[in-house]
């Protein structure tokens, strides 16, 4: 969490055109506050409630040593380090500035139009502190209760004292009595005569030219092992595309109809 906090001094600041510029000329100090401070303050601090007490020690030549000491309303129910020390960091190399947005009233249904939103800018950052705790016993309590806290799981197993059934438990399901029965209505897989299977594949090739060995065998309902004797008898197996690892009928076997008749007639009178 970061705290900002003007500083009285008459130096310019150049903004943009957009916005308001009325206390663009503010000078802010920002200060990195750590979280557990953030939450008790939050948890215990009222309007006009003591959080702590700050103190600048000079030091002649060098920068003034500022410490923090929280107060006693956030100590009260958790083991919180009091003592904190105010870290100064430079600004020089980076461009900061506190901007506001004006939006519509706390607890109020009522939409603001983009029109009267308005961006304002409050100053810019001059000087940027970050405090940190002192460490001592409190802080490394703080610490190790952390650790432990981010170790523990998320879930726990525990321990009930009789079982919690979520389902019934089945002996054969659905899928599986189906399977049984559709095995026992259509038996056991008999070799028919070799010419019927040939007469089966004849059929089938005159409706579709190529074919899977799956889908042969669904026709035949023929051993795979039987059948892919038959087809090495009668077909050719595709090794390449567009029709890689699929049956079609030999040259010797095939007799497809010609989509146009008057030029097999023609060829059968050449011929003769």
């Amino acid at each position: 969490m970061s705290l900002f906090v003007p500083v009285e001094s008459s130096q310019s600041i150049s903004v943009a055109d957009d916005g308001d510029h009325t206390s663009a000329t503010s000078l802010i100090s920002m200060l990195n506050i750590p979280k557990y401070m953030k939450d008790k303050w939050a948890e215990t601090s009222t309007a006009g409630s003591e959080v702590g007490r700050l103190k600048i020690m000079k030091v002649p030549g060098k920068l003034p040593a500022v410490t923090f000491s929280l107060a006693e309303v956030c100590l009260k129910d958790a083991k919180l380090p009091r003592e904190h020390k105010f870290i100064l960091h430079s600004v020089k190399e980076q461009t900061l500035g506190v901007f506001s947005h004006s939006g519509p009233v706390a607890n109020s249904d009522a939409v603001v139009p983009p029109d009267t939103e308005k961006l304002y800018m409050e100053g810019q950052v001059i000087q940027k502190f970050e405090c940190q705790p002192v460490v001592d016993r409190a802080y490394l309590s703080l610490k190790r209760e952390a650790a432990k806290k981010a170790e523990e799981p998320q879930r726990k197993a525990s321990f009930i004292e009789r079982p919690v059934h979520v389902y019934k438990p089945i002996a054969k399901h659905k899928h599986n009595i189906e399977f049984e029965e559709r095995k026992k209505t259509e038996g056991k897989k008999a070799r028919d005569d070799k010419d019927k299977v040939m007469e089966m594949l004849y059929s089938a090739f005159e409706k579709h030219q190529y074919y899977n060995i799956k889908d042969l065998q669904k026709i035949t309902k023929q051993p795979i092992t039987y059948l892919k004797e038959i087809l090495k008898e009668m077909c050719d197996y595709n090794m390449k595309n567009p029709h890689k690892n699929m049956w079609e009928l030999k040259p010797e076997y095939r007799h497809y109809k010609s989509d146009n008749p008057q030029a097999e007639d023609k060829n059968s009178s050449d011929s003769d």
